[in-house]
């Protein structure tokens, strides 16, 4: 690595760009790997009908959970769900999970066991088994590492490339509410911060459902079975974990495509209006921007949505697939267009 580019911070090339850096430092190539880093997992050639499908997620308290209002069932249940998300997102099933923890002191054996709780019960709702995994000290924060293997047929395999022009762009459930639950925890721990009772228990009953996907969202399951049961494959799809613009352009930039999205089609739940309307905030940027809502973003030939909606009412079509490489548009409900620039 130049020097030049050794001395630049991690925030001046985002997220992308660091993977780009790391992928630039492997340059051994197995005949077993189908597809390495650059999708929502990576692909193994398995045997002459299916591929192996391996994908992983780190949690480091502080960063992705908060110990004062996330119980550790819920954060157990929510690193499963975060994994096995990738695997739906390759249109594939999840099988097998392990699990490495970076363990400080002040967290107990029962702190322990309600963690695997939430971990065994997603495991469950999930179909895939607990198979091992690592037990390390750390010195400050719980840190959870879990990595997922499954599996699909080679003829069902979704990239997130792929889309073609025309393709419809769609998404399944809402968008923006795992951002908007997040605002409303951080703004009642400040209130429990700024109070003098250390047992005090904020009234989150308003705020139920985007509290709830914040804190145990839930993978997209029931589409992927939908897919294979009715012969139905998207030419891309991805799981909308960075962001909705940000995953989308993944899948546009990888199929050397552009997208044209509608602001009036955004999914966004009512109570994430609210949410938003009380922090006087803008929602669309909680759907285009605020990540963690481990839906999934896919693209279809038009002559296929209708099949689609015949049986699923759970996603929406929110624009088309366009010529335009590398462009992100979206048409405002006044009808002016907004560009979204790329990053870098």
């Amino acid at each position: 690595m130049s020097s030049s580019t050794s001395d630049k911070s991690i925030s001046s090339i985002g997220r992308t760009g660091l993977l780009k850096n790391i992928a630039g430092f492997s340059t051994f190539r197995s005949e077993k790997v189908e597809q390495g880093i650059g999708d929502d997992a990576a692909v193994l050639k398995s045997d002459e009908t299916r591929y192996g499908l391996i994908s992983s997620e780190t949690f480091v308290e502080g960063v992705e959970f908060d110990l004062t209002f996330m119980p550790f069932h819920q954060i157990g249940a929510k690193v499963i769900t975060a994994a096995v998300s990738d695997i739906y997102a390759m249109n594939g099933q999840p099988h097998a999970v392990l699990i490495n923890l970076g363990v400080p002191n002040r967290i107990t054996t029962d702190m322990i066991d309600n963690l695997y709780k939430g971990i065994g019960m997603a495991c469950s709702d999930y179909g895939c088994q607990l198979s091992g995994g690592d037990l390390t000290g750390s010195h400050n924060p719980l840190i959870i590492s879990v990595s997922v293997y499954g599996d699909v047929l080679h003829e069902k395999i979704v990239y997130n490339r792929g889309a073609q022009t025309g393709d419809a762009v769609c998404v399944t459930g809402d968008l923006g509410s795992a951002i908007a639950g997040l605002k409303v925890l951080l703004r009642e721990k400040r209130h429990w911060e700024e109070s003098e009772d250390p047992v005090m228990q904020p009234d989150l009953s308003e705020w139920d459902y985007v509290v709830k996907r914040q804190l145990v969202p839930v993978a997209k399951k029931e589409i992927i079975e939908t897919f294979h049961q009715k012969e139905i494959k998207p030419t891309a799809m991805i799981d909308v974990s960075q962001g909705l613009i940000n995953d989308l352009r993944r899948i546009a930039s990888n199929s050397e495509k552009g997208a044209y999205i509608y602001q009036a089609a955004l999914p966004i739940d009512l109570q994430t209006r609210s949410v938003a309307d009380e922090m006087k905030e803008d929602v669309d940027k909680y759907a285009l921007f605020g990540g963690e809502d481990f839906e999934l973003l896919f693209t279809l030939p038009e002559n296929q949505v209708k099949n689609l909606t015949d049986f699923s009412k759970d996603f929406t079509v929110i624009g088309r697939i366009t010529d335009d490489s590398d462009r992100i548009e979206m048409q405002t409900a006044e009808g002016d267009v907004i560009v979204f620039d790329d990053p870098g």
